[in-house]
């Protein structure tokens, strides 16, 4: 028996370094890496003009949005070693903090208007954006709620619809903002949500029309709204007004081509491009880094998005998988509303494009949220792993068992 007990030394040992790894995602980590650096690049080549005009300071826009990349690489580490699980008991909070902060927003004197917005916090020469942290907080709140529910989730009355509830009401807070694309975002992340949880197809269908005739209803009872969401389809009839955005977006998008008229050597963003450095970025990388940044763009955040759903299908956890399935839906969101709205194919709704826009909040929140995703993969493979030395440990215990048997042990 002692060559026995020598193997099971040696699997227990196997077992104990195996849980001694750190587990840590490269894949994932490197495409962040890759796009925050990336956006940091474009931050600076589209916002250095503006920046010296205004401030007298070529790098003002781009020392703002480095100290959020540190402060969200910081956030991004802090989640991917926090174990995710104990979300579950900090969601009553999280949800309790998400309303708060949008009622605060909402009071007089503390709010912060931009172009007759008020979606911000002013504080210390930085502005906030809680509807930035609500969206993450919302994904949360469902996750967790839906994981609770998959045994009774295709019961429309008491599975599916009391979450929506809330969701309503964070949207008619954000509404008051206003603020309609932060608000379409979240509903519509909320429905996703609800599909991977298993709600049925007729359920869903029902919901999404509801929700459609709603927003409709919305937009159309304000006649600069509907001009705003339908100017896409007319902008040059419409250049010299709710057109003139997505007619210089084009002009950029032309003058790059398929290379790029070259790295700084923009001339949408010399004050003819409204927002260059924010929602319309991806027009200054179509211009100076042509189609093939535009590639560059998509495609690595369309990695991270890939990455984040196959995090999602291999995590065991209800939970976890759902999470997972809510950051990097939110994300391909964004991206299609920003993408949409740069190229004329979505109104403008204001949505900034991951990782490139400037935008301390949305930048802060996203690599908060990939951190989140970080976690979900340690765990996962962690459990992955032990479960295979596991089973290769009882696997070799009973052939060694077997062999000494046979052996007259």
């Amino acid at each position: 028996m002692g060559a026995l007990d020598n193997r099971v030394q040696k699997g227990g040992g196997t077992v104990e370094e195996s849980r001694s790894k750190l587990y840590i995602d490269w894949y994932l980590i490197t495409a962040v890496v890759i796009m925050t650096a990336f956006g940091l690049i474009m931050v600076y080549s589209a916002s250095f003009v503006q920046g010296y005009q205004n401030y007298g300071d070529v790098t003002y826009f781009f020392d703002r949005h480095l100290i959020w990349v540190v402060l969200g690489s910081l956030g991004f580490l802090f989640f991917m070693f926090f174990p995710y699980r104990h979300f579950r008991r900090l969601v009553p909070f999280i949800l309790l903090a998400s309303v708060a902060m949008l009622i605060i927003v909402a009071l007089p004197g503390v709010g912060h208007t931009v172009n007759g917005a008020t979606r911000w916090i002013a504080i210390g020469g930085f502005t906030i954006q809680p509807s930035e942290f609500v969206k993450l907080g919302m994904i949360i709140y469902l996750a967790y709620i839906y994981s609770r529910k998959q045994s009774y989730i295709h019961d429309f009355k008491s599975g599916l619809f009391p979450p929506l509830v809330i969701t309503a009401g964070v949207f008619i807070l954000i509404m008051m903002q206003p603020d309609l694309g932060t608000g379409t975002s979240i509903v519509l992340v909320a429905g996703l949500i609800a599909f991977y949880s298993g709600a049925r197809f007729f359920h869903m269908i029902s919901l999404g029309t509801l929700a459609a005739a709603g927003l409709y209803y919305y937009a159309s009872s304000a006649e600069y709204r509907m001009n705003r969401i339908t100017g896409f389809v007319n902008a040059f009839e419409l250049e010299q007004s709710d057109g003139f955005q997505l007619v210089q977006s084009y002009i950029a998008i032309a003058h790059g081509g398929i290379t790029g008229a070259g790295f700084g050597q923009s001339v949408q963003k010399l004050f003819y491009l409204p927002e260059a450095h924010t929602d319309f970025i991806l027009a200054i990388v179509s211009e100076e880094l042509g189609f093939l940044g535009i590639l560059l763009a998509l495609g690595g955040v369309g990695f991270i998005i890939g990455r984040g759903f196959l995090i999602g299908v291999r995590c065991r956890d209800t939970f976890g998988s759902l999470l997972a399935f809510g950051i990097v839906s939110q994300l391909a969101i964004q991206v299609i509303f920003n993408s949409g709205a740069v190229s004329g194919f979505l109104p403008i709704t204001g949505i900034p494009f991951p990782f490139l826009s400037y935008g301390g909040s949305s930048l802060l929140v996203t690599l908060a949220g990939i951190g989140i995703l970080a976690n979900i993969s340690r765990k996962t493979e962690k459990e992955r792993e032990s479960y295979a030395s596991d089973n290769k440990e009882m696997h070799d215990e009973g052939t060694l068992a077997k062999t000494s048997v046979s052996r007259g042990v």
